[in-house]
C-alpha cells in the first residue's frame, strides 16, 4: 500500500469504528457482531503501529467507548474505569504472558481466569457498607449515574455484610469507608425470551440480544419499567478503596473475590487461580466447556495477574500525551470465536407488523447451532440484504446474535450458485399486494394499506392488550379465531360481537362467549388515554396518550386539534405532534374513530382540571420509595389535583417527590434547584397547605 492508500484506509477505519461505537455504546443497537468489530479494530491498530506518524489521540484505538446519554447526571469515577485488550488467538495470549515475564523477571506468575460476561459494565460505590451510587463506564473517566435503576436489581444487596476483624479487635465488624466495586449487569436468556414475547404480542419488533436489551434497560428513565425487566448483576473488580486495600487484607484478585462473597455480593460462578500460562490455557478450555451452564451470557475469559503489587508495577496502557488510562497491561480478554454454522438460504420471506413494517427473514436448510436446530434467521431490512448481497440459494454462515437470535452474518461467495440472481426487495405487500412505501428518513419499508389483514390482526391484538384497553380473554388465539371466521374485520367489530354469534366457535362455549362479550362491554368506557394508546398512533405511548387525554378530554376534540395545539403540550416535540396530526388527518383513521364511537365506545373523560385546582399547571417527578404510597397511587393523586407526572427532571419540573433510595433524579433536581418534597410534603401540597 502507498502512503496515501494507508492514510485513506486509516481514515475509513476510524470513521467506520466511530459509527459502530456510537451504535453499540450510546444506542445499544450494533449492526455488526463483536468478532467483525474486533477484526476492524485490530486492522486499525496494526496500521497505526506500522505508521506511527499517522497515529492520533482521537482514534477509536486510543479511547474507551462512551456510553453516556442525555437525561442522566454525570458522575466522575474516583479511579478510571478501563476496558480490556482482547484476542482470539492462543499465540497472542502466550505473548501477553511473555511480556509480563519480561517486565516482572519471573516466569511462575500467578493468574486468575474468570468468565468474561457479555453485559453492561457498571461501578458501584459503597460508603460505610451502604450502596450510595451506581455509575456506567461512560468514557472511562466519567459515566452516567443510574443508581435508582441499579437499586431495582433483585440480587444486589444495598448493604454489605460486615466481616469480623482480627487482632485485638477480633469481634469488630470491618467495612471500608468507601469502595468502588465493578461488575456487569445482564439478563438471563429466559428473561430475554419473556420480554421478547411481550414485545411481539404488542406488535413490536423483538430485541436483538440480551446485552443490547440490558444496556437499553439500564438507561431507561422509568425505574419501575427497569424493575419489571429483572436485570441481574455479577461483581468481580475494584476501583478506589479507602482505606487502602492492604488495610482490608486485600492483596490479590483471589482475596478480592473471597471478600466480595463474604460481603454478600453476587460474584462469578467460578474463578480459577493458577500459575503459568499453560495452566491459564487449561482453565480457559475448561471455562469454554462450562460457560453455557452459567446464569449470564459469557463470550470469553478474562486473564488477570493475581497480585495487586505486580499489577501496580506493570501499570496501564495510556493514550500518549493525554495520560489517560485505557487498558491494564496486567489483564487481557481471550474471546471465544462466535459459534457459526454453514447452511443455505431456501427462501426469503417477509413479515408484516402492526405498523406495516415489512421485515425480511431467511428460510434456511435446518442446521444445528449452539445446541438447537435453526431454520430461520433475521435479515433485518432491505438495506442490510443489499449491503451483504444476500441471495436465495446462497451458502451462508449463521450465528446466534448474543447466542439467542439467529442472524445471517456472512455470504460464502465461493459457493454461490452460477445462476444466482440479486435479491430484489418486493415493491408490494406480501399479504395484501399494496405498494410499499419507504419510512421517511429510515430504513423500513411499510405497507400503507389500513385494511391489510396482517396489520389488522396485530392492531386488534394491540388494542385489546393489557397496555391498552385490557380486554380480558381477548388474546392472540381468540383474535385469530374471530378473524378466521369473519366475525371481526376491524376494531369497531369487537363491540358488535354477540353471544349467539360466538357460540358456533366452540363446543359448549356459552360460558366462554358470555364472558368475552361481557369483558368487551365493560371496556366501552375505558379511560380515554387507553383508547388513544390503543389506536396505535406513531410515537404515542402510554405517557403521551395521558398527556393528550388531559389536554383534549375527548376523541372529537383531539380530532380537531391543530398542530400548534399539539406542539404546545409540555413534553411534546414537533415530531410527535406532526405524527399525531398526520394520523388524524388520514380519512381512514377519521372513519375508524367515528365507527368506534358508533359501535358504543365511550371513553371515560379525565376529571376536569379547573384553573384554581391545587396543582394546576405543576409538573412532578416521582423517585424512590414512599412510605405509604406506590408511585402509581401518588401519580393518581397528583393528576386528580390537576398536576402532571413526568418521568424525567428538567428546568420545567416544579417538584420532585423523593422517597427512600432516591437516585440520580434527586441529584439532578438538586443541581437545577427544583423544589424537593417527601410524602408528607406532597400530602400537605394536595391539601392546599
Amino acid at each position: 500500500m502507498t502512503h496515501a492508500e494507508v492514510q485513506s484506509r486509516i481514515g475509513q477505519l476510524r470513521h467506520e469504528l466511530a459509527a459502530h461505537d456510537e451504535r453499540y455504546y450510546r444506542h445499544a443497537r450494533p449492526e455488526i457482531g463483536d468478532f467483525e468489530y474486533d477484526v476492524l479494530k485490530a486492522e486499525l491498530s496494526a496500521l497505526e503501529a506500522r505508521f506511527p506518524a499517522l497515529a492520533a489521540s482521537e482514534s477509536p484505538t486510543q479511547r474507551v467507548g462512551d456510553d453516556r446519554a442525555e437525561g442522566f447526571v454525570r458522575a466522575k469515577h474516583r479511579l478510571a474505569m478501563t476496558t480490556l485488550d482482547n484476542t482470539y488467538d492462543e499465540t497472542e495470549l502466550r505473548e501477553f504472558h511473555a511480556r509480563l515475564v519480561k517486565a516482572l523477571g519471573c516466569d511462575d506468575l500467578a493468574y486468575t481466569v474468570e468468565p468474561k460476561i457479555d453485559g453492561v459494565a457498571v461501578s458501584l460505590t459503597y460508603e460505610h457498607g451502604k450502596l450510595t451510587r451506581a455509575v456506567t463506564r461512560g468514557d472511562g473517566e466519567e459515566g452516567d449515574e443510574v443508581t435508582a435503576n441499579v437499586k431495582t436489581i433483585a440480587n444486589l444487596p444495598h448493604a454489605l455484610k460486615p466481616a469480623l476483624g482480627g487482632g485485638d479487635d477480633l469481634f469488630a465488624p470491618t467495612l471500608p469507608v468507601l469502595i468502588e466495586i465493578r461488575g456487569e449487569i445482564f439478563l438471563r436468556e429466559e428473561e430475554f425470551r419473556r420480554i421478547n414475547q411481550v414485545q411481539e404480542a404488542a406488535g413490536e419488533a423483538p430485541y436483538a440480544n440480551p446485552r443490547n436489551l440490558a444496556a437499553g434497560t439500564v438507561k431507561l428513565l422509568d425505574s419501575k419499567l427497569v424493575a419489571a425487566r429483572r436485570l441481574e448483576i455479577v461483581l468481580y473488580g475494584m476501583g478506589a478503596c479507602e482505606p487502602a486495600p492492604e488495610a482490608l487484607a486485600l492483596d490479590s484478585q483471589t482475596s478480592l473475590q473471597t471478600q466480595l462473597q463474604a460481603w454478600g455480593l453476587p460474584v462469578v460462578e467460578k474463578c480459577w487461580s493458577v500459575r503459568g500460562i499453560d495452566a491459564v490455557w487449561a482453565a480457559i478450555c475448561e471455562l469454554e466447556r462450562l460457560r453455557h451452564t452459567f446464569a449470564y451470557p459469557t463470550d470469553g475469559a478474562v486473564v488477570k495477574l493475581d497480585h495487586f503489587l505486580q499489577q501496580a508495577v506493570v501499570g496501564y496502557r495510556g493514550a500518549g500525551q493525554a495520560a489517560r488510562k485505557l487498558s491494564p497491561r496486567w489483564a487481557c480478554a481471550y474471546k471465544f470465536a462466535p459459534e457459526r454454522a454453514e447452511t443455505r438460504i431456501r427462501a426469503i420471506t417477509l413479515q408484516v407488523g402492526r405498523t406495516g413494517a415489512v421485515t425480511p427473514v431467511a428460510e434456511l436448510e435446518p442446521v444445528l447451532l449452539a445446541g438447537t436446530t435453526v431454520k430461520r434467521a433475521t435479515l433485518h431490512n432491505a438495506d442490510e440484504i443489499a449491503r451483504k448481497d444476500v441471495r436465495v440459494g446462497d451458502a451462508v454462515l449463521v450465528e446466534k446474535a448474543g447466542e439467542i437470535i439467529p442472524a445471517v452474518v456472512h455470504v460464502l461467495l465461493a459457493k454461490r450458485p452460477a445462476d444466482s440472481e440479486p435479491y430484489v426487495f418486493p415493491k408490494t405487500c406480501p399479504i395484501c399486494g399494496t405498494e410499499l412505501v419507504r419510512e421517511a428518513g429510515g430504513v423500513k419499508w411499510l405497507c400503507p394499506n389500513p385494511t391489510c389483514p396482517e396489520k389488522v390482526r396485530r392492531k386488534i391484538e394491540h388494542f385489546a392488550s393489557k397496555a391498552c384497553l385490557d380486554i380480558d380473554g381477548l388474546g392472540e388465539e381468540v383474535v385469530e379465531l374471530l378473524l378466521r371466521h369473519g366475525l371481526i374485520k376491524t376494531l369497531p367489530d369487537l363491540f358488535k360481537l354477540t353471544v349467539a354469534g360466538l357460540l358456533p366457535l366452540k363446543k359448549s362455549g356459552e360460558v366462554w362467549a358470555t364472558n368475552l362479550v361481557n369483558a368487551i362491554t365493560a371496556r366501552r368506557g375505558a379511560d380515554l388515554w387507553r383508547v388513544i394508546h390503543g389506536l396505535g398512533i406513531p410515537h404515542v405511548g402510554a405517557a403521551s396518550a395521558k398527556d393528550l387525554a388531559r389536554r383534549f378530554r375527548s376523541l372529537d376534540a383531539l380530532l380537531a386539534a391543530s398542530l400548534n395545539d399539539l406542539v404546545q403540550i409540555d413534553g411534546f416535540g414537533e415530531k410527535t405532534a406532526e405524527a399525531v396530526r398526520a394520523w388524524f388527518d388520514d380519512p381512514a383513521n377519521q372513519v375508524l374513530v367515528g365507527d368506534l364511537q358508533a359501535a358504543g365506545l365511550a371513553p371515560s373523560v379525565p376529571t376536569a382540571v379547573v384553573g384554581d385546582a391545587v396543582l394546576a399547571g405543576k409538573t412532578f417527578v416521582l423517585t424512590g420509595t414512599l412510605p405509604s404510597l406506590s408511585r402509581d397511587e401518588a401519580a393518581v393523586l397528583i393528576e386528580a389535583a390537576g398536576g402532571k407526572v413526568s418521568s424525567s427532571v428538567s428546568r420545567k419540573t416544579h417538584y420532585v417527590v423523593a422517597g427512600e433510595d432516591a437516585g440520580s433524579k434527586l441529584t439532578k433536581a438538586q443541581s437545577l434547584g427544583v423544589a424537593i418534597l417527601d410524602e408528607a410534603g406532597l400530602r400537605a401540597l394536595l391539601a392546599g397547605a
